[in-house]
């Protein structure tokens, strides 16, 4: 089986996929300062920067001219942007990205590959009416598709992050399905934080390690220093600091988003990761009880990339890649699931 992974970021989608089993023969996205860290982590995987709304077939078969249509062992990955449908979004204008899962029906519908996997925040398929995602889906079952979709939690399947989206799972060779869950209750334990990122050495806000490849963590103002060690250890919040240390804008009674500023627990799966991961004024992204935020690596391995997995760009820019990818290992996950699809098929 063989793949091509759309809007493919730092590669989480592909390297789960790969470790599968699954060839990847390239990640395509818009965003140029994620070829490094996509190619050097994945040898074999071709990157491949271009806008999906400029990206008709004949230019993707230029690209790729390997790649044929109505192939029965081709998937087709798509994990679009999330920003246009997440629930931290809060303007009424319409995002440009909005747009981009349409533009990808496109191509499945031109190349009509075996197989059909996105993942994305559950908003995507809240929009009522002729949203973009309903005809997504209506294009699928027209083109004689099986299509199966449901939200799950990446912690569901061994992730230790608290991580619900949306999962789509369509082929047009076998009947589709989703993959069981592994982890909750009366199944495996949730990963917790401290399974994951306990074993780090030691790091001051603003130092980076020289053994452990992007062991960094943001600088702290003397202010939000201040506030780090006046918030309990261990899942702590703002809502512990004096009077002095409390932000303007949660005074009078406007509380705002409760999670800033927070540590997350060890004994408890991670909140949501995002592109500003790095940062403890954007989430609850407070180490559990070092006086900083988590590192660009703690994140990663949140993210369950593996330590040798290295990421390049600023730190701003890592973060992004790391926030905004797929879970390593619920792609792998996945692509474990298509493979034991076609054996069914098979069978």
């Amino acid at each position: 089986m063989r793949a091509l992974d759309f809007f493919c970021g730092a590669g989480g989608f592909t390297a789960g996929l790969r470790r599968s089993g699954i060839e990847v023969l390239a990640g395509i996205d818009a965003n140029e300062s994620c070829r490094d860290t996509y190619t050097l982590n994945n040898p074999g995987s071709q990157f491949i920067c271009a806008d999906i709304r400029s990206l008709d077939a004949r230019a993707l078969k230029a690209a790729l001219p390997e790649v044929r249509a109505n192939d029965d062992d081709l998937v087709f990955v798509g994990c679009a942007p999330c920003q246009p449908f997440s629930q931290q979004r809060r303007a009424t204008k319409p995002h440009p990205d909005g747009t981009l899962l349409g533009r990808f029906g496109l191509l499945v519908d031109e190349y009509r590959p075996g197989y059909v996997v996105v993942e994305n925040v559950p908003g995507i398929a809240a929009v009522t009416g002729n949203s973009s995602f309903n005809r997504f889906v209506r294009m699928l079952e027209r083109a004689n598709y099986s299509v199966e979709c449901e939200v799950r939690d990446a912690k569901q399947y061994g992730v230790p992050q608290s991580r619900r989206r949306l999962v789509l799972i369509a082929s047009r060779v076998c009947e589709a399905s989703l993959p069981t869950p592994t982890h909750g209750p009366g199944l495996l334990p949730w990963r917790t934080v401290k399974d994951t990122i306990a074993k780090y050495p030691r790091l001051a806000a603003g130092a980076t390690s020289a053994n452990t490849p992007n062991h960094q963590a943001s600088a702290l103002s003397p202010l939000n220093a201040k506030r780090m060690r006046n918030t309990p250890k261990d899942g702590g919040s703002r809502a512990s600091w004096p009077d002095s240390l409390v932000l303007d804008c949660h005074k009078n009674g406007h509380r705002g988003h409760s999670d800033v500023y927070g540590r997350m627990r060890w004994d408890h799966p991670a909140p949501t990761l995002t592109g500003r991961c790095h940062s403890i004024s954007n989430g609850r992204f407070g180490h559990p009880e070092q006086n900083r935020a988590l590192s660009l690596r703690e994140a990663a391995a949140l993210q369950t990339f593996s330590d040798d997995y290295k990421f390049y760009g600023s730190m701003r820019g890592i973060a992004l890649q790391v926030g905004n990818a797929v879970p390593v290992d619920l792609a792998h996950v996945l692509g474990k699931h298509l493979l034991s699809m076609t054996q069914v098929e098979e069978g």
